[in-house]
This record gives C-alpha cells, structure tokens and sequence, in this order.
C-alpha cells in the first residue's frame, strides 16, 4: 500500500462528503461537480487496488489476503453505485447518499492501511 496515497484518498473522500452534505443541505440534486468528483474519487481507487493487487501478486501480500482483496473490491464498487442512486433520486437524497458513500471510503482505507500493516 502507498501510504501517500490512501491519505490523499482519505482527505479528498471526506472533502467531497462535506461538498455533498452542504449540496444536500442546501437542497440541490446531484449536479456535474459532484459527479466529476466521485470520478475522480474513483480513478484514484481503481489506481489504489491496481497497486494492492500487483503487490499481492508480487509477494508482498497481508496476512489476511482475502479480506484485503475484498476491501479492495469494495472501494471501488461505492463510487459508481452511489453516483447512479444520487443521479436517480432528483431531491435533496441524492447528495446525501453520495456524502454516505463518501464517507464510507476514508473507513475502508484505513482498514485497508490496517490490514496491509498486520494490525487486528
């Protein structure tokens, strides 16, 4: 794991939750700003399991492969699904379930961090 860059991913992800909890505060839907940062939130999580998986293929795997594998694969599922729910619900609910999303992926981080380092 790149130390640097899961903390950019954790200081990016809760920037765009804030983003997204003042847009559903405001009582906006989901607009191309947001849109553009959950892209990008997900180009920086596709970049984040491609350095896990080679890693892992290369040797240097956690003790618990599976589980990290799975967080992961969970990572960059989020983005994408909570991009088409916000972009289907046309009311203030839409950002919101986009700022769950984005919250949710500073947690799976650091368990990733957690688990690459050995820590239960």
């Amino acid at each position: 794991m790149i130390g640097a860059l899961a903390a950019a991913l954790i200081a990016g992800s809760l920037l765009l939750a804030v983003v997204c909890v003042v847009t559903a505060v405001r009582d906006r839907p989901m607009g191309m700003v947001l849109l553009v940062g959950l892209g990008v939130l997900e180009v920086a999580l596709l970049v984040q399991a491609g350095v896990g998986v080679a890693k892992v293929v290369a040797g240097q795997s956690p003790g618990e492969t599976a589980t990290f594998v799975g967080y992961l694969i969970g990572t960059v599922l989020i983005p994408p699904v909570a991009a088409l729910w916000a972009l289907a619900e046309r009311t203030r609910w839409g950002p919101a379930v986009a700022a769950v999303a984005c919250f949710a992926i500073p947690v799976m981080t650091g368990r990733l961090l957690q688990i690459w380092q050995g820590t239960p």
